[in-house]
Parts: structure tokens; C-alpha cells; sequence
């Protein structure tokens, strides 16, 4: 009897065994290596490696460029999921209605979130071109003689990849709060309509009550996401007017692909990491307290 028991946990494990390895060899050992060379100065231009201790991270505190992308890699990430939470809960009401081609709208939604994002951030980088970018031309439908440089200003650069990172993934969240909304049995809305609540109370004492932790999940996922955009970015403005909208994973990528400076763009990346654990425990941490309280 045990020498079937040791066979079968053998087994068990002889067949994870392959997803231990990858998993470690994919995240662990890459992690390992982040946080060693986050402690060294080793850049390939000045041929340098040794370890220097906190100097990286001392170094990103006098860091202005460092500290404006941070700057803006929280304010896209909260204006960008505010616009999320807004818009795609409205889209996602307006497509619980019953109407004639609610499926081919639904289907058609979708199409920017499946357009790759460096395709989309190309596109954008014409569509906001102040000379012959459709969205100034629609502008000047409107107001003629209309000129903007939105990607030359910095203020207007931001405002542009907030835009074009809320067009993009949107739909997908709104096509996942209306899996939410089509959960709701029937039955509760008519009871309530019966005792004469309105749509305002509908909406706010059964709709969202039903799909809080679900827009909590969502909210988590999707700011891990904005934290780690690089493709949109790159594509769209390569982090400028100088370093205006830079993200800390464009910052990342710059400093160990272009500047060859590995030490420091991993200090960079254990930062990032630092606020991607603080986000996703402080998001865990209400969706439990509000699974308790319901």
C-alpha cells in the first residue's frame, strides 16, 4: 500500500515537474538576476561590473527624467482605468439592451482591442499629426483654421496616449462587465420595478452591488496592464516631447537595450515590481473586505 502511494506522488510529480522547471526558469531565475544586477553598476558601453550596493536606487531619487516618468505611468494608469470603469460599464448597459444587431455591434467592438498595439500606436502617431491627422481635420469640420501640435506639447502628448489607450482596451472590458450583467437573474430587477424603484436605484442597489467584485478583479488586472505598456508607447510618441509620456517599462527597455546600462534598468524594473505588489494587495485586500461585507 505505501510502496503504491510512493509511486503514485512519483508520478504526480514527474509530471509537473516540466512546469516547475519553465516557471522557474522563465520568472524565477529572471527575477533572481533582476535584483542582483539592480545592486551592481554593469553597463556593456563602459565595460563595467561590479557591485556598488544602493547606488542604483539612490540614483533614482535625484533622477528628474526617472521622476517624470513615474509621474506619468500613475497618472495614465488612474485616468486611463477611471475612463475604463466609466465608459465600459456605459457600454457594457447599452449592449444588455435588447435590440436588433446587438451581436454584430458586439463583434465589431472588439475590433481595437485585437488590432496588435503597436499597429494602433503607429496609427495614432497619424491620426494625431497636426498637419494631416484626421483628428484635427474632424476639429477644423467644426472650427476651421483649427491647429493643435498634440504630439509636440507635452501636456496634449499625454492627453493623446490616454485617448488611444482607452479607445483601444475599452471594449474588452466593457465586453467582460456585460458577462457580469447577463449573470443578474431577471427576476430581481422585476421585483424591484414592481415595488416601484427607478432606473437610478436599479442601477445602483442591484446592478452594481451584483458586479462590484468583478469591476474590483477587472480593475486590478487592467492597471497591471497600463503599468507594463511598452509597444503603445514606443510606437506612438517613443516617450516625448522628451520624456513627457515615458512609462517605467519604456523607461526599462530604453535604458537596458539602448543605453546597455543593465544595472540600473533593473533598479528600475525591482521599482516597478514594488508598485505592481502594492496595487494588486491593496486591490485584493477591498475585494475581500467587500466579499465579507456582502
Amino acid at each position: 500500500m505505501k510502496s503504491l502511494k510512493r509511486k503514485k506522488i512519483l508520478i504526480a510529480l514527474a509530471l509537473i515537474f516540466p512546469a516547475i522547471f519553465m516557471k522557474s526558469f522563465t520568472s524565477v531565475y529572471p527575477l533572481i538576476q533582476t535584483i542582483r544586477l539592480s545592486f551592481r553598476d554593469f553597463n556593456l558601453i563602459s565595460r563595467s561590473d561590479f557591485f556598488i550596493g544602493f547606488q542604483n536606487y539612490i540614483r533614482m531619487f535625484t533622477d528628474t527624467n526617472l521622476q517624470s516618468t513615474l509621474s506619468f505611468t500613475l497618472l495614465f494608469t488612474s485616468v486611463s482605468m477611471i475612463l475604463h470603469i466609466i465608459l465600459g460599464i456605459g457600454l457594457a448597459l447599452m449592449l444588455n439592451i435588447k435590440f436588433k444587431g446587438k451581436k454584430f455591434l458586439r463583434s465589431i467592438l472588439l475590433i481595437p482591442w485585437a488590432i496588435p498595439a503597436i499597429v494602433a500606436g503607429i496609427a495614432a502617431r497619424w491620426a494625431f499629426n497636426d498637419a494631416y491627422g484626421f483628428v484635427n481635420d474632424l476639429i477644423r469640420r467644426i472650427i476651421p483654421d483649427f491647429s493643435f501640435l498634440w504630439l509636440v506639447e507635452a501636456n496634449s502628448a499625454k492627453i493623446a496616449v490616454i485617448l488611444v489607450d482607452v479607445w483601444k482596451d475599452t471594449p474588452f472590458f466593457a465586453i467582460l462587465i456585460l458577462a457580469g450583467l447577463q449573470g443578474i437573474p431577471d427576476e430581481i430587477y422585476e421585483a424591484a420595478r414592481i415595488d416601484g424603484a427607478s432606473r437610478f436605484k436599479l442601477f445602483t442597489h442591484i446592478t452594481i452591488p451584483h458586479i462590484r467584485s468583478l469591476i474590483i478583479i477587472l480593475t486590478i488586472f487592467f492597471s497591471l496592464w497600463r503599468l507594463t505598456i511598452f509597444d503603445l508607447v514606443y510606437a506612438m510618441t517613443q516617450g516625448g516631447p522628451g520624456s513627457s509620456t515615458s512609462l517605467l517599462s519604456y523607461r526599462i527597455a530604453m535604458e537596458g537595450f539602448r543605453n546597455l546600462n543593465y544595472g540600473y534598468a533593473s533598479s528600475i524594473a525591482i521599482l516597478l515590481l514594488l508598485i505592481v505588489i502594492i496595487i494588486a494587495s491593496v486591490g485584493l485586500f477591498v475585494q475581500k473586505k467587500i466579499s465579507i461585507d456582502v
